[in-house]
């Protein structure tokens, strides 16, 4: 297929969450073979709209505890896709902080609260907390005013640290929240590459290029006529760390040899 000739694509990009619904239902209004969400935000917006146009999903973490598919192998309905993490990664985003930067005592957890799987991510951080010897203070962001007041409260907390989660808003405003931690002096911990590679301090997380290109696999099939109930969701398999020794260095750290040798990509 070859875009202007037999295909066509129409999009929608929503910064504001709140645009979500009505763009769901002008895409669906415009009756498309498939229709594709980026994550379980417009995954949600969309399956709203309609139970009966296919719909691929891809960054979308826990589908089936979701509501989105009835189970990974035989999705039911009109949704499939490819997931995005464990919940229990949430976890792991705190214990690489405290491995990069021990003497973190206070963790801020920035989230979108538009995206509804922060609940869950927050639900694995918070008992796991006691262990890594650090408390948590949660901090719903939408905007940058709101991630500015967040990083200033808790840049006067006691040796404070950051994990970002997962979310449109946190992606979106990424330049702001790693420009931020790097003025407040706040090691920090991002879900994808692109904040490390920006600035952030580190990043744990999947190859979301590579989950958009399998993604692509499932809406040719689906053209191709075949369901999407019976296409089994297909789970993340590609993880990266990466760690910028350039914001390291700037805030003072030394990242073990032991968490180096593991590393998929420094930045010097």
């Amino acid at each position: 297929m070859v875009a202007g000739r037999n295909l066509r694509i129409d999009y929608r990009w929503a910064p504001d969450a709140g645009l979500l619904p009505a763009y769901a239902q002008e895409l669906v209004a415009l009756k498309p073979d498939v229709l594709f969400a980026a994550s379980g935000t417009p995954l949600d917006a969309l399956r709203r709209a309609t139970q009966t146009i296919p719909i691929v999903f891809s960054q979308v973490p826990d589908p089936v505890g979701r509501g989105f598919v009835a189970s990974l192998a035989r999705p039911g309905g009109n949704i499939t896709g490819f997931t995005l993490f464990e919940m229990s990664i949430a976890a792991k985003w705190l214990e690489l902080l405290k491995q990069i930067a021990p003497r973190v005592e206070t963790v801020g957890i920035a989230y979108d609260p538009a995206n509804s799987a922060a609940a869950s991510y927050l639900r694995e951080i918070e008992p796991s907390a006691p262990s890594f010897g650090v408390k948590v203070l949660p901090f719903a962001v939408r905007t940058v005013a709101e991630i500015e007041r967040a990083m200033a409260a808790l840049a006067g907390e006691s040796n404070g640290g950051l994990v970002v989660l997962p979310g449109p808003a946190t992606s979106v405003n990424r330049s702001s929240i790693t420009t931020l931690a790097a003025t407040h002096r706040l090691p920090a911990v991002y879900p994808f590459q692109y904040f490390a590679r920006g600035g952030g301090l580190a990043s744990y997380g999947v190859d979301n290029h590579d989950l958009f290109r399998r993604a692509a696999s499932y809406v040719d099939r689906i053209l191709k006529g075949e369901k999407p109930g019976e296409l089994p969701i297909q789970q993340a398999t590609k993880f990266e760390l990466v760690i910028n020794l350039k914001t390291a260095k700037a805030l003072g750290l030394d990242v073990p040899m032991s968490l180096l040798a593991r590393t998929d990509e420094v930045i010097e």
